[in-house]
């Protein structure tokens, strides 16, 4: 997997970190720079270490599927990027954007919005790749966008939140399916 791939990737998982980013940024407080980093911390932190725990669950049934490990990770990635774009596509408002509760919140919405990070690093072990970069990659990438997202929540909007859900799923179903046709030699 190539280093543009993985960027991409980190990007589409760090699209439901943006949009809650987004949301938090609406209703915070100007002046709340540490509570807004943290938040942007932890979203980066979650992003980090989910693949990390995909991948070592994957790597105990390596053996058992690795004839079509690819059809797997087409699945996931397929699931997890309809299910964002499902989600961008839905008129339903959650209602936790509304108050910004503290440290509690802040690691409940981190590890909501790392679970199909976890997804992700399950497809690692199938593939050749450096998960501790790939992982960092994430983590890095995931810190940034939710910053970017949580300082321009209040000028961006909730709807962009709905928009960055749409484009990280399609990028999420287009890498899936390049990966699928690579191991099925359709493509090189």
């Amino acid at each position: 997997m190539s280093l543009i791939e993985i960027i991409l990737i980190s990007a589409g998982l760090a699209m439901d970190a943006f949009g809650v980013s987004i949301g938090k940024g609406l209703t915070m407080p100007v002046g709340e720079n540490g509570r807004k980093v943290t938040l942007a911390f932890l979203f980066g932190l979650f992003q980090f270490l989910m693949p990390l725990i995909g991948w070592l669950i994957g790597l105990q049934f390596i053996d058992v599927i690795a004839d079509w490990d690819h059809w797997i990770i087409f699945g996931l990635l397929g699931y997890l990027g309809i299910a964002m774009i499902r989600e961008g596509l839905s008129d339903d408002d959650e209602d936790d954007d509304k108050t910004f509760l503290g440290v509690w919140e802040m690691m409940m919405l981190s590890v909501a919005t790392s679970l199909d990070a976890m997804a992700v690093g399950l497809t690692f072990a199938f593939l050749p790749i450096n998960v501790w970069e790939a992982s960092a990659t994430i983590g890095v990438i995931t810190f940034g966008i939710s910053l970017v997202g949580i300082y321009l929540g209040k000028f961006m909007g909730r709807f962009v939140g709905k928009y960055a859900d749409i484009l990280g799923g399609g990028v999420l179903i287009l890498i899936g399916t390049k990966i699928l046709l690579q191991h099925l030699g359709i493509i090189g």
